[in-house]
């Protein structure tokens, strides 16, 4: 046996991986929408719900990250894979900086977390190809407009929300010229070619299968 292998059963291993998909899934999706509230939130007893809340799925993560790594066959191998994840994770521990700079970087981090974290949800969730791309197109719109809000690029949310709707769906430009909007905006009409790009595919592959199965026409 090598060093970085560890005594667990790989079948059992991948079991519990897989039975952990869903309930993770699920959190993650609803960590998306608890991080949105958090950027809109002004009540102080939503704020603190909110931020409990927050953290308490992050606690989860955490302890679900440590499981999977102390039971990883391979852990050269698990790490070698997911060592990207150990940022996302640290993140949220810059907001006790009392620095406004560490503190806008958190915020921004959050989002980004939440919404790395709502997009690999929904692929362990939805095997469907359309139902995945419909549901982490949902989350890009979220979590560029928490973006938009957040940095200052739109001063409420409903524009913020409008304009990242539109640009990834139809690609069309963000109505402000701040400079991570100018980013975004190109992202997004990549995001929305892509979604274009893959609905067609999916159209075109259902219309063949679905006349390749027709019984052929006798003269």
């Amino acid at each position: 046996m090598r060093a970085d292998d560890t005594t667990d059963d790989p079948v059992e291993t991948e079991g519990l991986a897989r039975r952990l998909d869903r309930p993770m899934g699920v959190l993650g999706l609803v960590f998306v929408l608890v991080v949105l509230g958090q950027s809109l939130a002004r009540e102080p007893w939503l704020v603190t719900s909110l931020t409990v809340a927050g953290w308490v799925c992050w606690a989860v993560f955490v302890a679900e990250f440590a499981v999977r790594a102390y039971r990883a066959p391979s852990q050269r191998r698990f790490w070698g894979r997911n060592w990207w994840q150990l940022l996302f994770l640290a993140l949220p521990f810059l907001r006790f900086a009392r620095a406004l700079t560490l503190l806008r970087t958190a915020r921004i981090g959050g989002v980004l977390s939440a919404a790395v974290r709502g997009s690999r949800s929904a692929g362990r969730l939805l095997s469907s190809r359309i139902g995945w791309l419909t549901a982490v197109s949902g989350v890009v719109v979220l979590g560029s407009s928490q973006l938009l809000y957040v940095v200052g690029a739109y001063d409420t949310y409903g524009p913020a929300l409008h304009g990242a709707a539109l640009a990834t769906v139809t690609g069309e430009p963000l109505a402000t010229d701040h400079g991570l909007a100018r980013f975004l905006e190109v992202a997004l009409a990549v995001w929305s070619v892509a979604v274009f790009a893959t609905l067609a595919g999916a159209l075109g592959a259902y219309f063949l299968e679905r006349r390749s199965a027709e019984p052929p026409v006798r003269a």
